[in-house]
């Protein structure tokens, strides 16, 4: 009980103290990558949704790279862009700073390779997965193109979250996940658990939401079931899934639950979450991480035994956040 006190203590501590910091320290690194628009009207939906992310970016103080329809492309096609701009955010200096890859654009999929269709060559899942190899930092991959399902499949992986637009491959029709997701990762309304903050994990249940409210307001056919995976089976989970930020269902996989990862990744921190150094936030996440899987495995202790072991954890976890006190 001490130890649920602690913790309880830290977490109400005053969210206004802050560490003076000389310099403001770049929180994540973001790479927006806008593909081809064929039609106008899609053009212009795709600009407006990067510029709700670069917006985004720099709210959150993060570093942001723009791949698309710029001068630099008539030189270098965006697929070589992209490529080139991964192998730089393989770099080990940047230690445990998030990478986000967001992709925007038109999907497709011909029943063996789903792609990010770009002015020149197109971008596959498969290529994606190459280049992420030497990155060993959490990384976070949103694709809300149609056609995008394949990518969880592809890119699904230890410290890594997968969004899709879809659920599969042969959902090809024009994906809308895609305008909504690029708003809720700011809003505030969409922060379920009131810690000040949206998270990735928040942002894509309201953008699915939205999506699903789209289609029915509407009397229209579903056409796009959006995913998220962040435990590394290549499965997905749907919005449909969580009650709050808890998913209600166990994967089929015996995998921990998606969602934990993906909560921990925020564009725009809350001040409380800004005071935490990196390796502290590393540390952290680990530990939310055991906890949630400890309480997967409830059925397999005893209460005394799992009582001793949550409270081992959690005790460690307060001393987190008193240290940076």
């Amino acid at each position: 009980m001490k130890s649920l006190t602690l913790l309880l203590a830290v977490f109400a501590a005053d969210a206004d103290q802050r560490n003076v910091d000389t310099e403001t320290p770049v929180t994540a690194d973001v790479i927006i990558v806008v593909g081809a628009g064929g039609e106008e009207k899609y053009a212009t939906m795709f600009a407006d949704w990067s510029k709700n992310w670069q917006a985004a970016c720099k709210l959150g103080k993060a570093s942001d790279r723009t791949i698309g329809p710029t001068a630099e492309t008539r030189k270098t096609t965006d697929r070589d862009l992209l490529k080139q701009e991964l192998d730089k955010q393989a770099d080990e200096s940047r230690s445990q700073r998030p990478l986000w890859v967001v992709l925007i654009g038109h999907g497709t999929f011909d029943g063996k390779a789903a792609k990010l269709n770009l002015r020149g060559p197109d971008v596959t899942a498969s290529d994606l997965a190459e280049w992420l190899k030497p990155i060993t930092r959490p990384v976070a991959i949103i694709n809300s193109a149609s056609a995008s399902g394949p990518f969880v499949n592809k890119l699904s992986g230890p410290n890594r979250v997968v969004v899709t637009s879809t659920k599969s491959g042969y959902e090809m029709n024009f994906a809308r996940f895609g305008e909504y997701m690029s708003k809720s990762i700011t809003d505030p309304t969409a922060d379920l658990d009131k810690d000040g903050q949206t998270s990735l994990l928040e942002g894509y249940l309201s953008a699915a939401r939205a999506t699903r409210e789209f289609y029915q307001t509407g009397g229209r056919l579903e056409t796009e079931h959006p995913l998220i995976d962040d435990n590394g089976d290549t499965q997905g989970t749907p919005a449909g899934w969580f009650r709050g930020v808890r998913p209600n269902r166990k994967s089929a996989s015996g995998a921990a639950p998606d969602g934990l990862r993906a909560h921990q990744f925020h564009l725009v921190q809350s001040r409380e979450e800004e005071r935490l150094p990196t390796e502290m936030k590393a540390k952290r996440d680990a530990l939310e991480f055991e906890v949630v899987k400890l309480r997967s495995r409830k059925a397999t202790f005893s209460a005394d035994e799992y009582y001793k072991q949550l409270e081992v954890l959690l005790v460690e976890l307060a001393g987190v956040y008193e240290t940076n006190d």
